[in-house]
């Protein structure tokens, strides 16, 4: 990454992980695991794990970053680090798209975060010249389906067994935008 990116409206920060986060970011983790195992992917049994230092992690989100296969961004709510948001899995070429992913600790949860920030980062991903951004999500996921929904995201159906979550392979209903499409409500707006 040349330069850090850093996507602010309001009280609402979007930037890159740093060094110097860790104990904050391993503090809000620790905190919300119970909130977070429904809902985030891991690796299945027999695969091996994927294992490394907090520094280690952080070099491999820069090394991304510089190679532009995935942007990912720590979610800071008036100064304080409460989730993630990311665009990752982003394929250049014919297709020009990627995928979003977030998380949330749950004491922010309901707040009107998580939209801000993936707006802000869709955008940041289209006007890097992504063309076509999706988001996966557990169908009982109640919370997120607000999330595509308050976007305008579309709906394109469901993808049987798709990520490996909290014990078992699950299917997720899939949303998409493309930079074509129409984006708006309070949420695109930057004032808001």
């Amino acid at each position: 990454m040349a330069r850090e990116v850093i996507l602010k409206r309001g009280a609402l920060t979007l930037r890159p992980l740093r060094r110097s986060d860790e104990a904050e970011w391993m503090a809000v983790r620790r905190e919300n695991l119970a909130w977070l195992r429904p809902w985030e992917a891991n690796i299945p049994p027999g695969r091996p794990p994927v294992s490394a230092s907090f520094p280690a992690y952080v070099r491999r989100e820069r090394r991304r970053w510089k190679n532009r296969t995935a942007f990912s961004m720590v979610i800071e709510w008036q100064g304080a680090l409460v989730g993630r948001v990311s665009v990752h899995a982003i394929e250049w070429g014919a297709q020009c798209g990627g995928s979003i992913g977030y998380w949330i600790a749950e004491e922010q949860a309901g707040r009107g975060i998580v939209p801000r920030a993936v707006a802000m980062i869709s955008d940041y991903a289209f006007d890097e010249g992504l063309h076509r951004l999706e988001i996966a999500l557990r169908p009982e996921n109640s919370a997120s389906q607000r999330v595509v929904q308050k976007l305008g995201f579309r709906s394109e159906g469901l993808r049987e067994k798709y990520l490996y979550i909290d014990g078992a392979w699950r299917d997720h209903a899939v949303f998409a935008l493309t930079s074509e499409e129409l984006r708006e409500g309070p949420f695109w707006d930057p004032s808001f």
